[in-house]
């Protein structure tokens, strides 16, 4: 079952877990669909999964530096050498943001949220993944 999208549940836990107030990294581990799914949007012009995708990041990048975050890692997956067998990335990224709380700042964005159906429409699955630094 394709991981698309934050769960109410997910957003939560991930409040709850990530500790408050300090830099973290997300980690995004991205599959790119042949073609891009607008079933729910008609009027966007047909196009690839990655052209699906490079619509969204042109909000979502401003968004990341609007809340003093910034790439730190953008690189093509070739394999998954320790993963089940049907798992396969095309795309990694790794996103620093000083806070969990510059993060769900970004995601509440009323330009952000309208940006993510091309998200959506662009992955046949994904991950993320919260994570701090270790000293």
């Amino acid at each position: 079952m394709p991981s698309l999208n934050p769960t109410a549940e997910q957003l939560q836990q991930f409040a709850e877990r990530m500790p408050a107030g300090t830099p973290i990294l997300m980690l995004n581990l991205l599959r790119f669909r042949d073609q891009a799914d607008y079933a729910d949007d008609p009027t966007q012009t047909p196009c690839s999964g990655r052209e699906a995708y490079a619509r969204y990041s042109r909000t979502a990048l401003t968004k990341v530096r609007g809340v003093g975050g910034s790439v730190q890692l953008m690189a093509a997956a070739h394999v998954a050498l320790i993963a089940p067998q049907e798992e396969a990335w095309d795309e990694m990224l790794l996103v620093r943001y000083p806070s969990p709380e510059a993060f769900l700042t970004m995601l509440a964005d009323p330009e952000y949220r309208a940006a993510t159906p091309h998200r959506t429409a662009a992955l046949a699955d994904s991950r993320l993944i919260g994570c701090t630094e270790r000293s």
